[in-house]
């Protein structure tokens, strides 16, 4: 069954004035969905294959547009509009299992704001952004992958795409303005949902 692009929770202009509707537009129609088609064509390839070589040379292709279908669907769904301009329940972090678990690995939720928006801006060229829950420490840790990667060793709680195209039309070179601003649009509801599914041992 072949691969195909979401649809938002939300309008393209949902999120403003924290991200704009022309980044969410390009984002999620232009960029997300070349990543569907190219991990179809991939995976067709790959089925098509007869060698272990020709297989071989799918994996980049496969990595690389799979991770970015599977990071930016999460992504979509792990934003919301922001609570502060009156639109939804965006970077509303409420009482709960979640906020409890951010208060015990980091202090308070300006330091997990302050540690994740530090590592993250320190990324080398493109990557993400992640809490994630570790299944071995049980506990919430930042962390960052490189280009398209999943994160693999945690439960991803909350992934920000630190690529380009994710901020540049609105605010140029400066990731931490962009970082900064996020927070506003991060949907907590969803992150707690895949806390707790993380907690309890259910895959994602």
């Amino acid at each position: 069954m072949s691969n195909t692009l979401p649809d938002l929770p939300y309008a393209y202009d949902a999120l403003e004035p924290f991200i704009s509707k022309q980044i969410m537009e390009l984002h999620h129609k232009k960029h997300h969905q070349t990543y569907v088609n190219a991990l179809n064509a991939a995976e067709q390839a790959y089925a098509k294959a007869s060698t272990p070589k020709e297989r071989i040379a799918l994996q980049a292709a496969l990595k690389f547009n799979g991770g970015g279908h599977i990071n930016h669907s999460l992504f979509w769904k792990n934003l919301a509009p922001a609570s502060s301009e009156g639109k939804g329940n965006g970077g509303a972090l409420r009482d709960g299992p979640l906020k409890e678990a951010i208060l015990k690995s980091f202090g308070s939720l300006d330091n997990l704001k302050k540690e994740f928006n530090a590592t993250t801006a320190s990324i080398q060229g493109s990557g993400w952004g992640w809490l994630g829950y570790n299944p071995t420490t049980k506990i919430l840790e930042v962390t960052t992958t490189a280009n398209q990667d999943p994160l693999l060793t945690h439960v991803p709680i909350i992934g920000v795409d630190i690529w380009e195209h994710a901020f540049y039309l609105q605010y140029l070179n400066v990731k931490v303005d962009y970082l900064n601003a996020i927070w506003n649009v991060i949907n907590f509801d969803e992150a707690e949902k895949r806390f707790t599914e993380a907690v309890s041992g259910a895959k994602l």
